[in-house]
């Protein structure tokens, strides 16, 4: 009886039609939260689109590493493009997408707003237009959280022996110019909130700086990285730097698909490569080679037998306020080199790939039975055999790995379009408890492939234009110990969602998902206690409504149960209303939102994805009790500026304390402020 109110509430906003356009990304992103609990700070995908709508591509022009940067397309659909194009030649108009094999509606809708067809640019004239015609853009973000927190409350205290010594503001800068997909360079500079700025630690300015020269299709060389840069192979096994999906409502999305090279000019300062990399490509051929020298953030530790230094842990904070963090700051040096040659025919391909670490301190974990098989020395490589084959309508794909120690990693999936309207997708991993690699991104069910078995699979079927059902199940199992599990476990997740869009106007999808795992829980601490299965059943629903061609109103109902009849049992509830305003030819647009969450504990935690300023995006994790609301605006000053205010505020009931240690807040509410402006020249 807890929630009626509340979900009444709720369902009188459906019934007046609430809500605005949806997207599979943005779902994606709040799946990612949850998975990792924490924001990606790689913003180099909404970059990429951004530009893509500005600067179409010309689907005549495009190779199989343009299609991939799209992310809306499955191995199977681009495969069959480029069938379609070899067989029939340069694409007349964009409505002969509509031929294409395994290419329905609604794919054809996702992709439209970043394609279009024209001739083909001979490239010398391509080359002569890459330093005249681009874009330059100049990006200038402030923001700030009102209420003051204790790190910065102890700076001005005598007896403080821990603060923040920096201003209370994070600002971000970068400049950057594009040609096509063709050219690019930039360089950037970030501080966060307490860390010193001209002063202090900071004597240079920024905590971190950027800086990158991007070039392809120049003769042979295909791609050209200078600078800061990430690397992408196979299935992600070995090496995965750019921003990849796991489970989620697009129940095909299970391929990793993305360059081997790729420009890093985003703000977070971890995972990149800086140093150069090359990929030449002749013919059927295809080889990268690349070298990079970092310097890392990690806890060191003094070994008092052998009075030699090691490293403990590597820090991903990017945080340096306190003297603790700054003492941190860089003390691993890492040098990274390793390459890929590929040979591609027009149904398969296969690759090598190989990645090699040498630190300059060792690295030694602590001695607890979950790293038994942790990475560890001066120096770390890893190898693979990634492949793909194309036959008709099923299109297979995998990598097969090995680590410095010789254990190993398997995946292997299949993409199947049984019928114009039923697709499936079917991935198997076998992953050894000892696998360890550094940057790996799979798609697996832990954060980092290690330590895993499992098979997924993935059914999407459109009934009718109008509506698309997604569906998974995953069954995996932990054949060794894991952080936070004394024993090997099992688990098995479940989604399905229905998805409803009967006119331009309406559009609806809900969405029920169970996540079963074994987890320690032993409060009487009993010597030998059993690990039990704990359950997570989450239910969504979410209405969009295009009141006008100026409004659209979205609105969110959300109820999760953890351990439901269980002695950790937990309730959660969010709900949101809101409301957009993007007048079409006008220099102002909106986005509000007012929400109420209410839950039992961090358990029972529920993400929600927030409109944020270009090129940014919060995913926030709610719980115990309150309210948020937001209000983002958009004003272009003239063709080339642009700026973006943003404020939102979360207000707790029964709390007088937000957050822990220095950044501790007296008070039962968080305000942050935002001011963003864009220069395009």
């Amino acid at each position: 009886m807890r929630y009626i109110f509340i979900i009444l509430f709720c369902f009188a906003s459906l019934f007046v039609r609430s809500q605005t356009e949806t997207t599979t990304t943005e779902q994606q992103l709040e799946n990612q939260a949850e998975a990792d609990e924490t924001e990606t700070e790689d913003d180099t995908y909404l970059q990429s689109l951004n530009h893509l709508r500005k600067n179409p591509l010309n689907l005549n022009q495009a190779d199989e590493t343009d299609l991939k940067e799209l992310r809306f397309l499955t191995a199977l659909q681009i495969q069959n493009f480029f069938r379609y194009r070899n067989a029939f030649g340069a694409l007349v108009n964009i409505y002969e997408l509509q031929a294409i094999p395994t290419w329905d509606v609604e794919t054809i809708q996702k992709i439209l707003p970043f394609v279009t067809v024209r001739p083909v640019i001979n490239l010398k004239e391509e080359l002569g237009k890459r330093f005249s015609d681009g874009k330059h853009s100049l990006l200038l973000r402030e923001t700030y959280i009102i209420e003051k927190s204790r790190g910065f409350k102890q700076k001005d205290s005598a007896n403080a022996t821990s603060f923040y010594p920096g201003s209370r503001d994070k600002i971000f800068i970068r400049y950057k110019y594009v040609y096509k997909n063709l050219l690019q360079y930039g360089v950037l500079g970030e501080k966060d909130a307490g860390e010193q700025f001209f002063k202090g630690n900071q004597k240079k300015g920024f905590d971190f700086y950027s800086a990158h020269l991007f070039v392809r299709n120049i003769g042979i060389i295909k791609s050209l990285a200078l600078g800061d840069f990430t690397v992408n192979f196979g299935q992600g096994l070995i090496q995965w730097q750019s921003l990849a999906f796991k489970k989620g409502p697009d129940a095909l999305n299970v391929k990793r698909a993305a360059t081997i090279l790729r420009p890093y000019n985003s703000s977070g300062e971890i995972n990149f490569h800086r140093g150069i990399g090359i990929t030449l490509q002749k013919n059927k051929w295809e080889a990268t080679v690349f070298g990079s020298y970092r310097n890392l953030d990690a806890n060191m530790v003094l070994d008092t037998l052998t009075n030699e230094d090691f490293i403990s842990s590597f820090l991903t904070s990017g945080y340096h306020r306190t003297n603790s963090e700054v003492a941190d700051r860089g003390i691993q040096k890492q040098l990274a080199f390793g390459g890929n040659i590929t040979y591609r025919a027009n149904k398969w391909h296969l690759s090598a790939n190989t990645i090699q670490y040498k630190f300059d301190l060792p690295v030694n974990k602590s001695d607890l039975p979950y790293n038994t098989f942790a990475l560890y020395g001066n120096r770390w490589a890893n190898y693979s055999v990634d492949y793909s084959y194309t036959w008709r309508n099923v299109h297979f794909f995998g990598e097969t790995a090995l680590d410095y120690k010789n254990n190993h990693a398997a995946l292997n999936g299949l993409l199947i379009s049984m019928d114009a309207r039923a697709d499936l997708a079917l991935v198997y991993r076998n992953i050894s408890k000892g696998y360890q690699a550094i940057n790996a991104n799979a798609f697996t069910e832990s954060t980092f492939p290690n330590n895993e078995k499992g098979l997924y699979a993935g059914l999407t079927l459109r009934p009718s234009s109008t509506i698309r059902i997604d569906g998974y199940a995953d069954i995996y199992s932990f054949p060794f110990l894991k952080f936070g599990v004394d024993a090997p476990t099992t688990g098995r997740d479940y989604l399905v969602q229905l998805y409803y869009k009967p006119n331009k106007q309406v559009e609806v999808y809900t969405r029920f998902k169970s996540e079963t795992k074994q987890q320690n829980y032993n409060p009487d601490n009993v010597t030998l206690s059993p690990i039990p299965f704990i359950p997570k059943k989450d239910w969504r629903v979410q209405v969009s409504y295009k009141v006008s061609t100026q409004i659209t109103l979205r609105n969110r109902f959300e109820v999760l149960w953890y351990d439901k009849n269980g002695p950790q049992s937990e309730q959660g509830f969010l709900t949101f209303l809101d409301v957009v305003y993007n007048p079409p030819m006008k220099p102002l647009s909106a986005t509000m939102r007012l929400q109420y969450f209410e839950t039992d504990g961090f358990n029972s935690r529920i993400y929600a994805y927030e409109n944020d300023v270009l090129y940014s995006f919060s995913i926030p994790a709610f719980f115990d009790k309150g309210w948020r609301y937001y209000l983002n605006v958009n004003y272009s000053f003239s063709k080339k500026l642009q700026g973006w205010f943003r404020i939102s505020q979360t207000l707790y009931k029964d709390k007088n304390l937000i957050g822990s240690g220095l950044d501790e807040i007296t008070g039962n509410h968080r305000t942050e402020a935002k001011v963003q402006l864009l220069y395009n020249f």
